[in-house]
């Protein structure tokens, strides 16, 4: 890849990795308080309460971790780029095809590199 069509992936992309980092960010930060610890309190919750806010919290929980391994995907795409290695496949080398950025700009290998995974 040339140096100029590397700047321009890197110019068509950077924004969408930027992007969802901080949206990601603010999720987080609006959905902190579904992941509290669910108080116990008999007197103004009860049990079928509590089990809908521990089942709330439950969920909460579930989609933070995906956010975290979401940010961390899109944290190690930033530092490819930063690194000068945004879109070439981590394990041969080779070129990622611009459609499957298009798709994941997260995306660390190619088709055929990703196929071969178990």
């Amino acid at each position: 890849m040339t140096d100029k069509a590397y700047t321009e992936l890197v110019n068509r992309f950077r924004p969408r990795l930027e992007a969802e980092l901080a949206e990601i960010d603010n999720l987080s930060t609006e959905n902190a308080a579904w992941s509290a610890p669910v108080e116990l309190d008999q007197q103004s919750v009860g049990r079928v309460s509590r089990i809908d806010a521990m089942q709330a919290q439950a969920m909460a929980q579930a989609v933070e971790r995906r956010r975290g391994i979401r940010r961390v995907a899109l944290q190690q795409a930033m530092k490819r780029i930063a690194e000068g290695e945004f879109g070439y496949c981590i394990d041969c080398g080779e070129d990622i095809a611009p459609g499957r950025l298009d798709v994941d700009p997260a995306f660390a290998t190619c088709v055929r590199c990703a196929n071969a995974r178990p």
